[in-house]
């Protein structure tokens, strides 16, 4: 199986526990003289199974991302620490740019002259230029790791 499919598995398994979750606070309780709509307990039994698949499927997951060599040099691991920080620092980015320009913020725009002026304490142009830097390298970064999810085989227990 290609660590792609292991990581479309994890995902689907995850939606199914909260499926599950559902159902048995569903059905947990019920009144006196009724019958709730499915057996509380059976579901938990599943539920259980489902996350004994889903941990196995991760610690899996887990050790091919650990081992295996991305081009560029370092691991898996490190393409996706990369990405997290890269989107991480975007998000710094834009968030410093956006407050600097003063966009969604009211009270910005004079209307006399005796008003005081709202200036800018960081260079929005720059700071728009580097987030779009970032941008084009996390796009980068994530095209080295879904391909690196297509080529790679999941490491077997």
């Amino acid at each position: 199986m290609r660590l792609a499919e292991a990581l479309a598995q994890r995902a689907a398994a995850a939606r199914q526990v909260e499926q599950l979750r559902t159902r048995i606070v569903g059905s947990a309780r019920y009144q006196e003289g009724e019958e709730p709509a499915e057996d509380a307990a059976e579901v938990l039994a599943r539920a259980g199974e489902v996350l004994d698949e889903l941990e196995a499927l991760i610690r899996r997951i887990n050790r091919t991302n650990s081992t295996v060599r991305v081009e560029g040099g370092g691991t898996l691991t490190d393409a996706l620490a990369r990405r997290d920080v890269l989107r991480l620092r975007h998000s710094v980015i834009t968030s410093a740019a956006d407050a600097a320009s003063g966009r969604g913020q009211a009270g910005t725009v004079r209307q006399l002259r005796s008003e005081l002026r709202i200036l800018s304490a960081l260079p929005v142009a720059e700071l728009r230029s580097r987030a779009d830097e970032l941008a084009k390298e996390i796009r980068e970064v994530d095209t080295l790791i879904q391909r690196t999810n297509w080529e790679v085989d999941l490491i077997e227990d």
